[in-house]
């Protein structure tokens, strides 16, 4: 659970941009899957053919482009729409996703994998509200979809309403009692709200399902540390190391856990080794910047956030933090700038809490 620009801990495998959520499966079927309707269907199996054959290439974009030309022959389809919502959330494309999954919806919207899809979106979008909405209705729909109740804690967590996520991971492993991302997602909400030693209890048990998990070391690591037991929780440590020493979420998530210690020279450092192994990793870059800016350090907050606007466009989060650094500096039409951009996102993602907060530091500089 990659937490952009907050002081939270980061220990999933998300997604893609970091969440210990499962990645949406339902649209790949929807891709190959389409009922097609009878007029049109010599066009739409060609169609639907080729854009297969694009997929298993690994050319999404000509893919998209064939599946939207299928879209027009077949409106009412709801499983192509969410095909390539699919393929536009393959892509890091997760505002265009989210469109086509809300279209989806509109022809189906009792369809459970479309709901948990456009969470998935609205999460890698740090919409935690919307998506927060969308797991819960995916778990409404599919009483025993335990990735939508993992989802939905982990967006919870998000929106710091621990006491919100611990109840979805308990409903989790209800479901499923070998799920060992809601016990590891689990450790981590008692993490945050202090109780060490049951989070140590939970964190073995996640261990014992996954035993090749380094995220999974990495909270019990700091579980360990936080209870006192420095030589257990180093070695939980270095077991993550050892399990994944060219993963570049390793990094990261240790990263996250030496910032949530005030060692930020430390995380700095997590967070270099990690862009040394994918150099175009947005969350490693955000939490630089935030760094920088807590060191004071404008001018090297300034070319970091414009890295991660560059590498992720739909990030308001940075224009925000980018306004700081340059109202820091003071270069107040640049901030001015920064801070619409960051309210214009804002607006179009539906984040009211953002909306307040740009427009409060725009009326700062008028």
């Amino acid at each position: 659970m990659a937490v952009q620009k907050q002081s939270l801990l980061v220990f999933s495998t998300l997604l893609i941009a970091g969440f210990a959520v499962t990645a949406p499966q339902i649209a790949h079927s929807a891709e190959t899957s389409v009922e097609v309707n009878p007029e049109n269907s010599s066009n739409l199996d060609s169609l639907l053919r080729k854009g297969r054959e694009l997929v298993d290439l690994g050319d999404y974009g000509k893919a998209i482009v064939i599946y939207q030309q299928a879209a027009r022959l077949d409106t009412e389809n709801p499983r192509i729409f969410s095909g390539i919502g699919y393929l536009e959330a393959r892509q890091g494309n997760y505002k265009a996703a989210v469109e086509f999954y809300k279209q989806a919806i509109g022809l189906q919207p009792n369809n459970a994998d479309f709901q948990y899809a456009l969470g998935y979106a609205m999460a890698n979008l740090q919409n935690y509200p919307a998506a927060a909405t969308a797991y819960r209705r995916a778990a409404q729909l599919d009483r025993k979809n335990v990735n939508a109740l993992i989802g939905l804690g982990v967006v919870l967590f998000q929106q710091k309403d621990y006491s919100g996520a611990f109840k979805a991971y308990q409903q989790a492993i209800a479901l499923d009692p070998k799920s060992w991302q809601a016990y590891s997602s689990m450790g981590l909400v008692l993490i945050q709200q202090g109780n060490f030693p049951s989070a140590v209890n939970v964190l073995q048990q996640a261990a014992e399902l996954a035993p090749k998990q380094a995220s999974i070391q990495l909270k019990l690591g700091t579980a360990l540390l936080r209870s006192g037991n420095t030589s257990e929780g180093v070695a939980a440590f270095e077991e993550a190391a050892k399990l994944e020493p060219r993963n570049p979420e390793v990094q990261l998530e240790i990263g996250e856990i030496l910032k949530s210690q005030n060692d930020l020279n430390g995380a700095l450092v997590a967070y270099q080794r990690a862009i040394a192994v994918r150099p175009n990793l947005v969350q490693a870059h955000a939490a630089i910047g935030e760094i920088q800016l807590e060191k004071q350090d404008f001018i090297g907050a300034i070319t970091t956030f414009r890295r991660v606007i560059g590498l992720a466009p739909d990030r308001a989060e940075a224009y925000y933090n980018l306004g700081t650094a340059l109202k820091a500096r003071d270069r107040k039409s640049e901030a001015i700038q920064a801070f619409q951009q960051a309210l214009d996102t804002y607006r179009q993602q539906g984040e009211n809490e953002g909306v307040q907060k740009a427009e409060a530091a725009l009326k700062a500089l008028n």
